[in-house]
């Protein structure tokens, strides 16, 4: 079994160095209320320039490397390493990071934006993907473990469209 990340930190580590970032996948739907567990902290993170700079100054103190490589391969997770790739899995200190710079049915920050929320997750302000774009994504990656959920994800969003005071804190109908 996977050692489990630590979200909290994870979020903090992104929302301290100022980094752009919303939270989809699974810790999204947890955020969005469904019961889920998950191993991974997946963000999709803007790519301008500064963005970039700051991911990079805020995760190098936490050795981040490729979920999966072999020990020694040679990989650097510089400005220049981000800007030539786009999309990440990374094994840090604080657990398992998956860094998008896009994601399938939607496509990167930009296009995401509007479709997440800001809340109040792991003691800081940030923002999470939304149930429909969430259900978009796991439906377009169409892997087993998504197809898993996405029912679970669809009820959630057919409770909130019944009930619509309902939140992850329970429903107020």
């Amino acid at each position: 079994m996977p050692r489990q990340t630590d979200f909290a930190k994870g979020v903090k580590v992104l929302h301290d160095g100022g980094v752009e970032f919303i939270i989809v996948g699974g810790v999204a739907a947890i955020l969005n209320g469904l019961g889920y567990t998950t191993y991974d902290l997946d963000v999709v993170y803007s790519r301008d320039r500064a963005n970039i700079q700051k991911l990079v100054r805020c995760l190098e103190p936490y050795s981040p490397y490729l979920r999966g490589a072999p020990p020694g391969l040679p990989f650097k997770f510089d400005e220049r390493t981000v800007r030539m790739g786009l999309n990440f899995t990374l094994v840090t200190e604080f657990g398992d990071l998956d860094l998008l710079g896009e994601v399938t049915a939607i496509g990167g920050y930009p296009e995401l934006l509007p479709l997440s929320r800001e809340i109040t997750a792991f003691g800081v302000r940030c923002r999470r993907a939304n149930l429909e774009p969430l259900i978009r994504m796991k439906r377009a990656a169409g892997r087993p473990k998504d197809f898993e959920i996405l029912a679970q994800l669809e009820a959630l969003l057919e409770e909130r469209e019944a009930c619509p005071y309902a939140s992850p804190e329970g429903p107020q109908c």
